[in-house]
């Protein structure tokens, strides 16, 4: 295969992956009330970082960012297309879809606990928050959607 179809089935996988994420995020929403990650927040603080501010008491009280929510969406859907990259190769390599789907899904759950949340101001795995094995199974939970999205975007390939 020509590194452009591979990129354009890398594409793919993360595009439905995330998208499979986010309605699964909707949907648990609408039932449960409690609503997913603000993608605002993660266009924040990365808007932050040009002027040197990778680390916050509390990202949702840092000053706002021009144009933050649409480039937090768009960073949202670039990092899930950068997460398909193993997930992709992992087949090629000869793993199944689904050993390949959860490893990666559910692995980079380790992004927000390690990076995101630290540097957001909740502590590692959100440990700062009031109920931290609350946000830890909800970003689990979510990231699980994920894995199950990276499944069906690999079924699609």
């Amino acid at each position: 295969m020509s590194d452009d179809g591979l990129a354009w089935q890398v594409v793919l996988v993360g595009v439905i992956a995330t998208v499979a994420m986010d309605m699964i995020a909707m949907l648990r929403g609408r039932v449960t009330g409690v609503r997913g990650l603000d993608y605002a927040l993660l266009g924040r603080w990365v808007l932050h970082m040009g002027s040197g501010c990778w680390f916050h008491n509390s990202i949702a009280t840092a000053d706002r960012r021009s144009g933050e929510r649409a480039f937090g969406w768009l960073l949202h859907y670039l990092i899930g297309v950068i997460w398909a990259v193993p997930a992709v190769w992992m087949v090629q390599a000869g793993a199944s879809m689904v050993a390949a789907a959860l490893v990666v899904g559910v692995g980079s759950v380790l992004a927000p606990w390690l990076v995101m949340q630290p540097a957001f101001g909740m502590g590692v795995a959100g440990r700062e928050l009031p109920e931290p094995w609350t946000a830890r199974c909800r970003s689990l939970q979510t990231h699980l959607t994920f894995a199950f999205g990276l499944w069906v975007g690999l079924l699609v390939i």
